[in-house]
C-alpha cells in the first residue's frame, strides 16, 4: 500500500546529525537531530570524533523511529530504503583490521594544510591551478586530498597503516556506509571475512581533488603526483543505486541503502535544479551551485567545477559551477557561543531588526580564510566601521549581511562566467535564487539577500532540501518515485514564498563597493606559520 511506504534519510552535517523519515508524498513523519562536539586543537584547526558522529546517527535513527511510531506510522514494516547525505571534504582515515579511526576527522574548513598547499604550488607547473583541468578544483586547504597528505606526513599511525596496507580513507559518507554495512567484524579482508562496503559517491569524490571529472574515476596521474596509493581509496558509485543492506545491530537493520550525495548536491536534487538553475544552501557555510548540464565547465572567476548529480549508474552526469563560502551560519554561532551577544541563533533576527541598517559596520567572517571567489587562506575576520554609535544590533545585522554579501559575490561570478562562456544562466533581470537550509527561516536574512542580489529569492515550503534530496535519490533507486515525479514535486515546492528586492540600484552598488573594501582589509592577516 502506498501509504505504508517510507524512505529514511541520514543528514550528517558539520555541527549536527539528523535522521528524517518521509512518506510516499515526501512529507516528514518523524525526525530527530543531535549536535556533536567541535574540536579546535589549534588556531585554524577543526576536528570531529568519527565515533561520536557514528553514535549520533544511531541515536537519531532510534529517536526518529520512536517519534514516527508514536504518531501512528508503522515505519518498521514499511521502511523501503535509506538515503545518506553528508558534510563534504571532511576526511577520515581508519584501520580496516580494527575498525577504529587513526585520527580525528579533519573538517572541511580546517586550514592546517596551508604549508602543504604552498609547497605544491611552488613545485607543480600551473601552481594553484595545476589540477583544475582534471578535477575542476584549485589547490586549497578545503579539499580532502590535502588533508589526507597531512595525515600521511604528520600522524605516525596513519603513515604506518598506509605503508602496511591497513589504512582506509574516506569522507564522512564512506565512513558511515562502511560501518552501516558491517564495519569491522573480527577479521580483515586478507582473511576473506566480510567487512563494511568501502564506497563513496561521485559527488563526494569530486570534492577530494583526486577524481577525474569526466571519467568519474580516481585520476592515476594525480595520485602518482601526490603519492597517494589507490588501494586506500573507496570505490566510486553513482548517487542513486542499490549500495548494500544495513547490518545487524542498527535500528534499521536489513534496509537497503540506495542513495548517497554530498549535502550540496542533495540540495540540488531537493530543489529540482535543472540545467541553468541555481540554489544556495545556508548552513554552517553557504554553498551556491549552478547546474551547467552534461559537460563540466571551468570558471574564470573563482568558482569550482564539480558534479551536480548522477541519478543512477547509467544516468547522465549533471555538472555544476559552485561557489563555496566557509562561514555563514557559523558566524551566528560565534555571536552566541563566542561573544554571548545572543542566547540562541533564532534571536539574531529580532536583535538585527532593532536597527534600520548596520550604521556603517561591515563584518567579514574570514575566520579560517576566504573561499570563493577569493581563495585567500591568508585572510582573517574583520569588523570595521565601528563608532561610538555602534551597538549589538548593528553587529548582529552586519553578521546577517555578511552571509548575503558573500552569496552575492558568488552569483556575480556565475553571471560573469555564464556571459563569457555562453553557459545557460538567466540574465540578472530574469534570475531568481532558490534557497534552503536552516538559516532561511530568518525572513530578514532573505530580504537582505534579495536586496543585495537585486533579484528575487525563492524559499520552498520544506527548507530541509538536503535531507529531502537524499531521500529522493534513495526512493528513485528503490522504485518508490520516478525522476519525473521528483522534479515535478521540486518545481511545485519552489513556489512557496518569494522575496522581492526593495533596494534601489544606486544604494545596492554603494554598499557593494564598501563590502569589497572591507574584504580587501582581511588579506594577509593570518600567521601562516601556525
Amino acid at each position: 500500500m502506498p501509504g505504508k511506504t517510507f524512505i529514511g534519510s541520514i543528514d550528517q552535517g558539520t555541527t549536527s546529525t539528523r535522521f528524517i523519515i518521509y512518506d510516499i508524498n515526501a512529507k516528514a513523519v518523524g525526525s530527530h537531530q543531535v549536535e556533536f562536539t567541535q574540536f579546535y586543537p589549534e588556531a585554524g584547526w577543526v576536528e570531529h570524533d568519527p565515533k561520536e558522529i557514528l553514535e549520533s546517527v544511531r541515536i537519531c535513527m532510534e529517536k526518529a523511529l520512536d517519534k514516527a511510531t508514536a504518531d501512528g506510522h508503522n515505519v518498521d514494516a514499511g521502511l523501503k530504503a535509506i538515503g545518506l547525505t553528508n558534510q563534504r571534504e571532511t576526511t577520515v582515515v581508519w584501520s580496516k583490521s580494527t575498525g577504529l579511526p587513526l585520527y580525528n576527522a579533519i573538517v572541511w574548513m580546517d586550514v592546517r594544510t596551508s604549508s602543504i598547499c604552498r609547497r605544491l604550488e611552488s613545485q607543480l607547473s600551473g601552481g594553484r591551478t595545476h589540477f583544475v583541468e582534471t578535477c575542476g578544483l584549485p589547490i586549497s586547504t578545503y579539499f580532502s586530498a590535502l588533508k589526507l597528505l597531512w595525515l600521511m606526513e604528520c600522524v605516525d599511525s596513519v603513515k604506518e597503516a598506509v605503508q602496511s596496507g591497513d589504512a582506509l580513507f574516506g569522507t564522512i559518507d564512506t565512513w558511515l556506509i562502511w560501518n552501516l554495512t558491517g564495519g569491522y567484524n573480527g577479521e580483515d579482508r586478507d582473511h576473506n571475512k566480510m567487512t563494511g562496503l568501502h564506497v563513496t559517491d561521485c559527488s563526494n569524490a569530486s570534492r577530494t581533488m583526486l577524481m577525474n571529472l569526466k571519467s568519474l574515476d580516481w585520476d592515476k596521474p594525480t595520485l602518482e603526483t601526490l603519492g597517494i596509493p589507490i588501494e586506500i581509496l573507496p570505490k566510486i558509485i553513482s548517487n542513486s543505486e542499490i549500495i548494500g543492506k544495513v547490518a545487524n545491530g542498527w535500528p534499521v537493520s536489513g534496509v537497503e541503502i540506495t542513495g548517497c550525495l554530498g549535502d550540496q548536491h542533495a540540495a540540488m536534487v531537493g530543489q529540482a535544479c535543472r540545467k541553468g538553475e541555481a540554489k544556495s544552501t545556508y548552513g554552517t557555510g553557504a554553498f551556491i551551485l549552478l547546474n551547467t548540464g552534461e559537460e563540466p565547465v571551468n570558471s574564470a572567476h573563482g568558482l569550482l567545477s564539480t558534479i551536480a548529480y548522477k541519478l543512477g549508474p547509467n544516468a547522465p552526469t549533471n555538472y555544476a559551477l559552485e561557489g563555496s563560502i566557509a562561514i555563514a551560519g557559523a558566524a551566528v554561532q560565534w555571536l552566541r557561543d563566542g561573544l554571548g551577544i545572543i542566547r540562541s541563533a533564532s534571536e539574531i533576527e529580532e536583535l538585527a531588526e532593532l536597527v534600520e541598517n548596520t550604521g556603517g559596520v561591515y563584518f567579514v567572517p574570514a575566520f579560517n580564510g576566504l573561499f570563493a571567489p577569493w581563495w585567500r587562506d591568508d585572510a582573517r575576520g574583520v569588523c570595521i566601521g565601528i563608532t561610538r554609535f555602534t551597538n549589538k544590533g548593528h553587529i548582529a545585522r552586519a553578521v546577517l549581511e555578511s552571509m548575503c554579501f558573500q552569496v552575492n559575490d558568488v552569483i556575480d561570478s556565475m553571471h560573469k562566467d555564464a556571459g563569457e562562456k555562453g553557459e545557460p544562466m538567466k540574465e540578472k533581470e530574469d534570475f531568481l535564487l532558490r534557497v534552503d537550509g536552516g538559516a532561511t527561516v530568518n525572513n530578514l536574512l532573505m530580504q537582505i539577500q534579495a536586496d543585495l542580489l537585486g533579484s528575487p529569492v525563492v524559499r520552498p515550503d520544506d527548507i530541509e532540501t538536503t535531507a529531502l534530496g537524499a531521500a529522493y535519490a534513495a526512493g528513485l533507486a528503490a522504485g518508490v518515485w520516478t525522476e519525473d515525479q521528483i522534479f515535478a514535486a521540486g518545481d511545485k515546492a519552489t513556489k512557496a514564498r518569494i522575496f522581492q528586492p526593495k533596494l534601489i540600484e544606486e544604494q545596492r552598488k554603494k554598499r557593494l563597493d564598501s563590502w569589497y573594501k572591507a574584504v580587501s582589509r582581511t588579506f594577509d592577516l593570518a600567521d601562516l606559520s601556525i
